[in-house]
């Protein structure tokens, strides 16, 4: 420590016993969110923090009263308010040249002698006289609050080293506090620009090993039943600044669950380089591996339910991992969710067209126009309202262009990442994730339509037609017959789960299709498909054989990195998929159907050709409960089952299996027999299985089939079929013979309802009826249907018209 830091050193203590509180340089501990006029909203939250008991870095605020002393003794109030006055915030060029030269003047402006030594001697005290690494983070009066999170409006640096550079960047917070997008957002939402106040953070960096963010609800739906984090290896820059896709966890906020991970792409991570910050490519070994243990998950899931239960609302919570030790480094109220009414829109795409590319929704809506491809925010002058912006990755300084943007989609970033946080706050669909999106649009000339609405964020060519329903989620009615919703993507359980009466339907060959990919066979038999394939392959095999079994094998070791044990990746998938729509409607009932693939099908997962048959008419062949003891196939639903309990066993007795075309009773009591050897016995533990009515034997059958489970669930499509003798896809008879309301259908559903109330089992319908014909809804209800499952874009309207129909047939 040299003579004059320790003499500064000295002097700053006796002067910190002589009063309270220091005007210029406060602790953090010394702080809360009642001091957030004194040193803004990030600094009061890191001093509410502590006070709570979180581990935080320790670090101090230069308050608001700094810079107020810094802007009266440089005489830059009257300069900036002359520059603003007048400012049109639209015109992006008039913006970017009022803002250079405010941040010129201020970078242009000295430290009074008093200023310049509380940054000095604060510095000091913080390093006890060494030079430590810092972060010097900006923190506004008008930033973290409840209703505008003014997320990344100013700046921070990181990696800062010496009493010099802390006062450098110093300034160049107080700078930031006029970037273009801190300019343009203040005017927006009315905020003074005068008034609002700036104070400056300085913080002991943490060289994490990974680091990220977590909201206490979901940010996209606001299911607040779900926490999600969004993790990378390295420093936070790299998810919030939305560099990389990172991983992502979902969690059950009553038990701590971990009920999803989706692992991302963690091409780059950033680092501490001798100039600050750098980004450099991540091993392959780490990209493919997740950046968060079971044990870590765990404790900042434990931090975020006490920050959560301090402050009583949703947060947004940036944390980082350094060895064994987590901390927080920002905890701000979630503005966007928090903030909506009751009023709640939900778009629903209705036409087709060639999907261009796939990535991660943000937020549940449609937009339409032409995309403008940009590489920087330096040529936001060329961006029109009303375009797409695509560009490789989204940082503070593009808000003035999304805000003239129909819809915004980049190449990189997460769910959690800044730009993602501000799409949200704006209204705009966003997808985030899109790989090679600019050079695939590059060219690209004509409108295009970007659909966020089902939870997988998808890029069509050309106006594809939408539409959306608005409601007053003050005015649902309550009913009596449950309205439950179908579910193909698991993700999309947790937008519609407040409005549904539980989950229907929840098909697990689409989980499959979405979450694996690959026949189960071919993961079961992985060793022999790669080591011994004569003893799958027909002999001799033909050249084409070989080839699809070499595409085989490559496309298993692609999907299933970091599992020795390939199965395991299926019960993994299937698990999460499973637990993400249990955790989201919980304690609501979620009905599990087991795959119900039909030959075909199963030809079109990787690896199917090797193991399915051909069959003249897959709808009536190998499929369902015939599937499931069979010898070729029972070790294959073996895993199915193993998924289902382990999703229950994390503590969601809400699921319930149920059993698709179950031709005769006996095929019943052996899938049955099959799934209490793995530990899925009906009766024990509270478990119930349903079984789908779907077959003409169903009907007259039904007081035999009704003894064996616990509840029905109409399959109007099939049973439609069988008992008309349609192939619904056959374009001529589908048109002029398949009806759902013909009289012979009808009776069908009319006994199957009246048999399962005699057994006094609960019986419901998740058919595509009651959402194309009305009538099918009165006869439903006239006739006692426990539940009408449908598809979620439908609920809303669902309800309504069932609460009519019960109050027509209400007992006098």
């Amino acid at each position: 420590m040299t003579e004059s830091v320790a003499m500064r050193l000295h002097e700053k203590e006796s002067n910190q016993r002589a009063r309270d509180v220091d005007p210029y340089v406060v602790p953090f501990e010394r702080v809360g969110m009642r001091d957030l006029p004194s040193v803004g909203g990030k600094n009061a939250s890191l001093g509410e923090l502590i006070s709570i008991g979180i581990p935080v870095p320790p670090g101090f605020a230069l308050s608001v009263a700094f810079y107020r002393k810094f802007v009266e003794a440089n005489g830059l109030k009257e300069y900036i308010t002359d520059q603003l006055t007048n400012l049109d915030i639209g015109d992006v060029e008039q913006l970017q040249k009022v803002g250079t030269k405010i941040r010129a003047k201020i970078l242009q402006s000295d430290f009074p002698p008093q200023l310049k030594e509380a940054v000095t001697t604060g510095y000091a005290m913080l390093g006890n006289g060494e030079e430590v690494q810092v972060a010097v983070r900006s923190s506004a009066t008008a930033e973290d609050l409840a209703d505008a999170s003014f997320a990344g409006q100013q700046d921070t640096y990181l990696n800062v080293v010496g009493e010099d550079k802390v006062l450098n960047c110093t300034r160049l917070c107080i700078a930031s506090l006029f970037s273009d997008r801190a300019i343009s957002y203040r005017a927006k939402r009315g905020f003074d620009h005068m008034d609002v106040g700036l104070s400056v953070g300085i913080q002991r960096m943490v060289e994490s090993d990974s680091s990220g963010v977590m909201f206490t609800i979901d940010p996209d739906s606001g299911n607040d039943n779900v926490m999600v984090i969004d993790s990378s290896w390295g420093l936070g820059e790299a998810v919030v600044g939305g560099k990389v896709v990172p991983d992502k966890f979902f969690v059950c906020k009553k038990n701590g669950a971990i009920v999803g991970r989706r692992l991302g792409r963690k091409e780059i991570y950033a680092k501490y380089g001798s100039k600050g910050t750098t980004f450099v490519n991540t091993p392959t070994d780490r990209r493919t591996k997740f950046s968060l243990t079971e044990d870590q998950i765990k404790k900042l899931v434990e931090f975020a339910r006490k920050i959560e239960g301090h402050y009583k609302k949703p947060m947004d919570i940036e944390w980082a991992l350094e060895g064994r030790n987590a901390c927080i480094l920002q905890a701000r109220p979630e503005t966007v969710q928090s903030s909506k009414g009751t009023l709640e829109e939900v778009y629903h795409l209705k036409g087709d067209g060639k999907l261009l590319v796939e990535g991660i929704a943000v937020g549940g809506k449609i937009g339409q126009g032409k995309p403008n491809v940009m590489a920087n925010a330096n040529e936001m002058k060329n961006f029109e309202r009303g375009q797409i912006l695509v560009t490789r990755e989204t940082t503070p300084a593009w808000e003035p262009v999304m805000e003239k943007s129909a819809a915004i989609v980049t190449e990189q970033g997460g769910t959690t990442s800044h730009a993602a946080i501000v799409s949200r706050e704006l209204g705009k669909p966003c997808v985030v994730g899109a790989r090679r999106v600019t050079q695939l649009l590059s060219s690209h000339k004509d409108a295009i339509t970007v659909d966020c609405s089902t939870g997988i964020g998808r890029i069509y060519e050309g106006l594809v037609s939408f539409e959306v329903e608005t409601f007053d989620l003050t005015t649902v009615p309550t009913t009596r017959t449950k309205i439950m919703m179908n579910m193909a993507v698991p993700e999309g359980a947790l937008a519609h789960a407040k409005k549904a009466d539980g989950v229907g339907l929840l098909r697990l060959e689409f989980v499959y299709g979405n979450n694996v990919g690959i026949h189960p066979a071919a993961l079961l038999q992985y060793e022999n498909l790669k080591h011994n394939p004569q003893e799958i392959l027909r002999a001799p095999p033909n050249t084409e054989d070989v080839q699809y079994l070499k595409r085989t094998i490559a496309e298993i070791e692609s999907r299933t990195q970091g599992y020795e044990n390939k199965p395991e990746f299926l019960v993994e998938k299937l698990r999460e998929g499973i637990a993400i729509v249990a955790a989201a409607v919980d304690p609501k009932s979620v009905i599990v159907r087991f795959s119900d693939f039909k030959s075909n099908e199963y030809q079109a997962l990787v690896g199917g050709k090797i193991f399915e048959k051909e069959e003249n008419n897959p709808m009536l062949g190998w499929r369902g409960a015939s599937r499931y003891p069979h010898t070729e196939f029972a070790e294959a639903f073996r895993l199915e089952c193993r998924a289902l309990k382990e999703a229950r066993e994390l503590g969601f007795h809400n699921i319930i299996p149920m059993i698709p075309f179950v031709r005769t009773v006996e095929e019943a009591k052996a899938v049955l027999e099959l799934m209490k050897e793995e530990g899925l016995e009906r009766g024990k533990n509270g478990l119930q299985v349903y079984m789908m009515a779907e077959i003409p034997s169903n009907v007259f059958l039904a007081e035999e089939f009704g003894k064996l489970f616990d509840g029905f669930s109409i399959g109007s499509n099939d049973l439609a079929s069988l008992i008309l003798g349609v192939d619904r896809d056959n374009s001529k008879l589908a048109k002029s013979v398949f009806d759902e309301r013909n009289p012979a259908v009808k009776m069908a559903i009319e006994h199957l309802i009246k048999t399962a109330h005699k057994l006094g089992i609960k019986i419901g319908i998740c058919g595509q009826a009651p959402s194309d014909y009305p009538e099918i809804v009165e006869f439903l209800v006239e006739n006692g249907i426990d539940s009408i499952s449908l598809n979620p874009d439908v609920i809303g309207r669902m309800k309504q018209v069932v609460a009519r129909v019960e109050e027509k047939y209400k007992p006098a």
